[in-house]
């Protein structure tokens, strides 16, 4: 977890107003959290914070290409990825326990705010339920030959079901409507 200490704004030294980060999110940053749904990618994350007496408005803007699997033909793709959002970090002496998708609380004695699972969400919340590469990827189609493979199987599906008639719906057939 060394390699996310870089995803770290020290904000304590900064003089109140707008100032602009921006950070790299390569295959290591996605290599570090084990659940993630994009393995592969890169961006750019630029990051404006504008920093106030008692709270900091961080604006997010992120820019860049993932890799994803396609679903239909199970081939790997890259698909463009951008998204805007904003977090308010508000500092406070008490225990707060109601934050927020839009507010983070921070102690008056915090000195560095950590972007990291930010990124982290915000990128992966952006992957479709269903990436296709025809869809989401740009100049793309699926593979010719697995479409092929899918549709053979499709086929061969099919024909077995109309030749095998499951033997508990046999006495149904049986019924005449009255």
């Amino acid at each position: 977890m060394k390699y996310l200490k870089k995803y770290k704004i020290p904000f304590s030294g900064l003089s109140a107003g707008k100032h602009n980060f921006e950070f790299d999110v390569d295959d290591a940053f996605f290599a570090c959290f084990d659940h993630s749904l994009v393995k592969k990618g890169k961006l750019i994350a630029q990051v404006q914070l504008q920093k106030q007496e008692n709270m900091l408005i961080t604006n997010f803007d992120i820019n860049g290409h993932i890799t994803l699997t396609c679903d239909v033909c199970l081939q790997d793709f890259q698909a463009p990825l951008r998204t805007k959002e904003r977090v308010i970090v508000k500092f406070t002496h008490d225990e707060w326990d109601q934050e927020s998708d839009e507010i983070i609380v921070l102690s008056h004695n915090d000195y560095e705010l950590d972007i990291s699972n930010l990124l982290y969400e915000y990128i992966n919340v952006c992957v479709p339920h269903y990436p296709k590469c025809s869809e989401q990827g740009e100049n793309i189609d699926c593979d010719p030959e697995m479409l092929q493979q899918l549709a053979d199987e499709e086929t061969v599906k099919n024909e077995l079901k109309e030749d095998q008639v499951d033997p508990r719906w046999e006495a149904l057939k049986n019924i005449k409507n009255n």
